[in-house]
């Protein structure tokens, strides 16, 4: 059973604050939104006018995204593949792929460097996920695995160049204790 017409969550207010410079990536390559889940930072990457590969290990919920944006203005935009992205090896995608990396509410440490990987020169990503702040709210992850400790997520992409890092309360329906990144390839 796909949910197709359930609603989802607007996209996180980090991911708002960035379109202009999202927006700028265009002309490097195609986004790649990572874990994607649901799809709320695909579709709004679509509505930017962007090309967007969504990639999530849930078929369901892959399927259900591509249904979506098959009834939106940016129809065509989004491509959906399903990958298990903490597999034994990095999932085939291609190096020096991808103008932008989306990752929100996810975190597996093992894939930074392949994360970095997959921008080309000048690409954007932008990453925002729980930190172990989020236990005092009493609802999200739990476990240290899912949970960055303070100041840790620039420390995961040495090789890129931060542009803008923060950590605390989002603004946000139900807020949630983020670290957000933003931080590009060298040219």
């Amino acid at each position: 059973m796909t949910h197709a017409h359930a609603e989802i969550d607007p996209p996180s207010a980090f991911f708002a604050a960035q379109t202009a410079r999202l927006r700028e990536t265009a002309e490097i390559g195609p986004v790649l939104d990572l874990a994607c889940g649901s799809g709320r930072h695909s579709l709004a990457a679509a509505a930017l006018g962007l090309d967007v590969l969504a990639v999530d290990r849930d078929a369901e919920a892959l399927a259900a995204l591509a249904d979506r944006a098959a009834q939106t203005p940016a129809a065509g935009r989004i491509r959906v593949q399903q990958l298990d992205l903490e597999g034994e090896s990095p999932p085939p995608l291609p190096p020096s792929g991808f103008g932008a990396v989306l990752v929100f509410r996810y975190l597996y440490r093992p894939r930074a460097a392949w994360i970095e990987s997959l921008l080309r020169p000048g690409g954007l990503l932008l990453y925002e996920t729980f930190t172990t702040d989020q236990r005092s709210l009493g609802w999200g992850p739990g476990r240290d695995a899912f949970l960055l400790e303070p100041g840790e997520l620039p420390k995961l992409f040495p090789g890129l160049e931060i542009e803008l890092y923060e950590e605390g309360l989002t603004r946000e329906a139900r807020p949630a204790q983020t670290a957000r990144l933003v931080a590009s390839k060298p040219r």
